[in-house]
This record gives C-alpha cells, sequence and structure tokens, in this order.
C-alpha cells in the first residue's frame, strides 16, 4: 500500500507542476535565476524589490510555499529563504529559461584565443587539449573535450610498416584526416613486400566501409585471406581489435579546474576535494561523456539526481557534439548545479563550432 500511495503522491505533484499558474511561474524564475546569480537563499522580500510582480513580501511568500510542497523549493536549515531544487531547474530549463546570448566582448575574447591557438598548434590533440582550457577559464566550470569516436569514420588506408623483426607500426588513416597509430607485437619477421601485399589487398576490400562496418564483418571480409598469409591476417584483426579497445577507454582533455574551485560551492575544502578526485578519475569521466545522450546534436543536460553516479548528486553535466569529417567527439561543462544554463548552452554550442570548424 506504501508504494502505491507513494506513487499517486509522486503522480499529484508531477501534475501540479504541469499546470503551475502564471504568477506561480515568475517567481519560480524569480528564485532560480536570482540563486544563479547570487548563490544565496531568497527571500521574498527580494523578489517583491527585484521583480516587476507588484506583489507584497506576504502573498510571495505564500506562492512559494506553494511551490515548495510541489517539491520546486526547499528551505534550508540556516535560512528564511529558499533555494531551487533539481525539479526546479529542470522545470526551469524546459519551460521557463530564455536563451541569453554571448556579447560582442565575449565572442572576441573566444574568437582571438582560437585564432591564437590556430596559428600555433596543428595536431588535432593539442587543440582539443587547449579548447578545454579556454572552455574552463570562460565558463568557470571544469570543461571536457573528448576525442572523436572512430566507429563511424570511414576507412581510408591501412599501412603496416616493419619496426623491427619483432614489432610492426600499424597506421590507420580515416577519411575525416584522422590518422591512429598502434604498435603491435610479433613473433617473427614478416618481410616487406608481405607486408605490403597484405595491406595492398586489405585496403581493396576495405575501403569505403565504416570501422564498425569492418569491425561486425571482417571475418567474412578477409577470411578468404588467412590461407595466405595466417599471422598477417590475424595481426590485422588484432589491429582492428586494439583500436576499439583504445576508442573504449577514450581519450579527454580537461581544464578549469583551477577556475571552477573559484564557484562558493567549493568553499567547503571536501567539495574542493571532490572536484579534483573527479579530475583525476580520468575513466570515471570518461564514461559520463560516453553515456550522453544527444538528440540532433543539441546540448544534453543532467541535473543532480538525473545523473547516475553519487558523485555527480550535487553536480549537472552538460555535453554536445563537434563533428570531425565523419566522425564526432563531444565538448562538455561539468560544475554546480547553481549555473548559468541559458548562458553555458550558447557557450557550448558555440565553442562546438568552432572546433569542427579548426579540425576540418
Amino acid at each position: 500500500m506504501a508504494f502505491i500511495f507513494s506513487g499517486k503522491i509522486i503522480i499529484f505533484v508531477s501534475i501540479m507542476i504541469a499546470n503551475l499558474t502564471e504568477r506561480e511561474k515568475e517567481i519560480l524564475r524569480c528564485v532560480v535565476e536570482n540563486f544563479i546569480i547570487n548563490a544565496v537563499p531568497v527571500g521574498s522580500r527580494n523578489i517583491s524589490k527585484q521583480s516587476d510582480l507588484n506583489l507584497s513580501p506576504a502573498t510571495i511568500r505564500n506562492v512559494m510555499s506553494d511551490l515548495e510542497e510541489m517539491e520546486l523549493l526547499s528551505t534550508p536549515h540556516t535560512s528564511a529563504g529558499r533555494v531551487p531544487t533539481d525539479k526546479a531547474y529542470r522545470y526551469y530549463i524546459d519551460t521557463l529559461m530564455n536563451r541569453e546570448n554571448l556579447n560582442d566582448v565575449e565572442i572576441r575574447s573566444i574568437q582571438n584565443q582560437v585564432l591564437d591557438m590556430r596559428s600555433a598548434l596543428s595536431e588535432p590533440e593539442e587543440i582539443f587539449s587547449e579548447t578545454s582550457k579556454i572552455l574552463g577559464k570562460i565558463s568557470h566550470m571544469l570543461a571536457v573535450v573528448s576525442e572523436p569516436l572512430l566507429a563511424t569514420g570511414i576507412f581510408a588506408k591501412l599501412e603496416l610498416v616493419s619496426l623491427s623483426s619483432t614489432k610492426i607500426l600499424a597506421v590507420l588513416n580515416i577519411r575525416s584526416g584522422i590518422v591512429k597509430t598502434l604498435l603491435l607485437e610479433i613473433d617473427s619477421e614478416i618481410s616487406k613486400s608481405k607486408l605490403d601485399r597484405i595491406s595492398s589487398l586489405l585496403n581493396e576490400r576495405l575501403s569505403g566501409l565504416t570501422l564498425q562496418q569492418i569491425k561486425e564483418t571482417y571475418v567474412q571480409r578477409v577470411g578468404d585471406l588467412q590461407s595466405e598469409s595466417p599471422e598477417l591476417i590475424q595481426l590485422f584483426i588484432n589491429t582492428i581489435d586494439k583500436f576499439y579497445d583504445e576508442e573504449k577507454s577514450g581519450k579527454i582533455y580537461v581544464g578549469g579546474t583551477s577556475e571552477i574551485i573559484t564557484q562558493p560551492e567549493f568553499i567547503d575544502m571536501k567539495n574542493v576535494k571532490s572536484i579534483i578526485d573527479l579530475t583525476e578519475d580520468r575513466n570515471f569521466v570518461v564514461h559520463i561523456f560516453q553515456n550522453s545522450d544527444l538528440v540532433n546534436n543539441n546540448v544534453s543536460i543532467r541535473i543532480g539526481d538525473e545523473n547516475e553516479d553519487d558523485k555527480l548528486r550535487n553536480l549537472s553535466v552538460l555535453t554536445t557534439a563537434y563533428s570531425m569529417g565523419d566522425v564526432k567527439g563531444k565538448i562538455g561543462v561539468i560544475g554546480p548545479k547553481r549555473m548559468n544554463y541559458a548562458k553555458m548552452i550558447t557557450l557550448l554550442e558555440y565553442t562546438s563550432k568552432l572546433i569542427t570548424e579548426m579540425v576540418v
């Protein structure tokens, strides 16, 4: 009975949230935006003075009490003011928020830093690393850029280069311009002519396929070559497998660690330690970004409890994609739930566009 009753309460609260009055919406908007700016609980008197609602503090206080019953606001123990809940941020983003454009000064600042980076750097890895630092500095959040995932990349060419009697360098070229290398160990020396012949046959058969297609069908596509050179064909299979293993682990670039700890939420050294631990756990950050669902390259937003892991319960994660030819990588920020979502979404989209233009 308790479970069913609890379910009814949840449904009832959801219906109430969906049917907020215009007054309730406007007061909720004021609380969220005031808290985002000032990082202190918001009282009814502040809203009465700062808004154009022409309502008395007592009336606003009553509405805020109703919003608290709907689990959109909460009251910290140390203050009579109220703060938004995760549900409030979600409702604000989905229903009340107006997108905020970057101003001319911000655009020029970003463009100048990007132009300086473009002239100084040539390798994509350097661009990703510097972009994470620039985004972290501008957003005052933890900024993350992940390398493109290769699964959708179109195979252009594979080169097998003998480095010694037991080592071969596999050079995989993706049509978008990405080049990946792997050092492979072999049991016995293979002649250059054999390496060239197998490379030629593989390139002929696999050109134009995505790496995902190759991964799923390489046995059928190259199986008949097994008799000609079983060791080399196994070498190719190992190469594809290792490229995929490397892709699963992913590679990310993180910036903004020194910026995010200036946020009021990180006055407490315990919170500082948690964010530093997060930056050091690269596998965890990779997992966060690989599991972010993007629809039509929009910005994905997960707030507090919407994140699966307990480490992110007090944080929000925003991610979007950038393109590098046929493949896509991800870019995003991790920060306190009290962030300027209206500006952050625009900043991520703009930065994503710049990366796409730089690495083409």
